[in-house]
């Protein structure tokens, strides 16, 4: 019903910049939340950054200044412009969309992000 694909991951050296997408396709007349997790080798999927319809956003405290979200709502869309990155930002970024309607949240397939040291 709702489908949610993500872009944008890859490859980067440290210090670099990835830009990932994340556009959600399907039955959906209004949206809560955006945003991405993420997932590290060996750890557990934390939040990362999320924006509300009407622009309110949050970053977790290791990416604030370095990481910036946008929205375009007309297309139910995000994307997360990631500068300066490090290697611990390794791991697999998860885009996410919560509905008011029956409070449902849907997730992405998942990105692989790989910064190199």
């Amino acid at each position: 019903q709702v489908q949610l694909v993500e872009s944008g991951g890859g490859l980067v050296q440290a210090g670099g910049s990835l830009k990932l997408s994340c556009a959600a396709s399907g039955t959906i007349f209004n949206f809560n939340l955006m945003g991405w997790y993420r997932q590290a080798p060996g750890k557990q999927r934390e939040m990362v950054t999320s924006i509300t319809k009407g622009g309110t956003v949050n970053y977790a405290d290791s990416v604030k200044g370095r990481f910036t979200i946008s929205r375009d709502n007309a297309k139910n869309a995000v994307d997360l412009q990631m500068d300066s990155l490090k290697p611990e930002d390794t791991g697999v970024y998860y885009c996410f969309i919560d509905l008011p309607f029956k409070s449902l949240r849907y997730w992405g397939q998942g990105t692989q992000v790989t910064v190199s040291s």
